[in-house]
């Protein structure tokens, strides 16, 4: 069954940078797609970031050329560079992979962004 552990969340001031990661259980991790979501209190959960098993990418227009979502497969491992984060950035940022219709989550890694 897959399992999935985010880390790296935390307090950062504007302008900061946080490195996320996602680990995963289970042997199919290579052959899903895996994405980054966030949800701020009293708002909807978003798509943040994408990676295709491939290795293509798309991001949110909010966190193009700030954001970098990348995989290692070896290590069952993905991960969000966050880069010159600003306070709307604030969420609960969740982990998710996705094979056609089947979706796993992890549980969230709080980050805030502020001064």
């Amino acid at each position: 069954q897959v399992q999935l552990v985010e880390s790296g969340g935390g307090l950062v001031q504007p302008g900061g940078s946080l490195r996320l990661s996602c680990a995963a259980s289970g042997s199919r991790f290579s052959i899903m797609s895996m994405g980054w979501y966030r949800q701020a209190p009293g708002k909807q959960r978003d798509l943040v970031a994408r990676i295709t098993s491939g290795g293509s990418t798309n991001y949110a227009d909010s966190v193009k050329g700030r954001f970098t979502i990348s995989r290692d497969n070896a290590k069952n491992t993905g991960y969000l560079q966050m880069n010159s984060l600003k306070p709307e950035d604030t969420a609960v940022y969740y982990c998710g992979l996705s094979l056609g219709a089947i979706i796993y989550w992890g549980k969230g890694t709080p980050v805030t962004v502020s001064s």
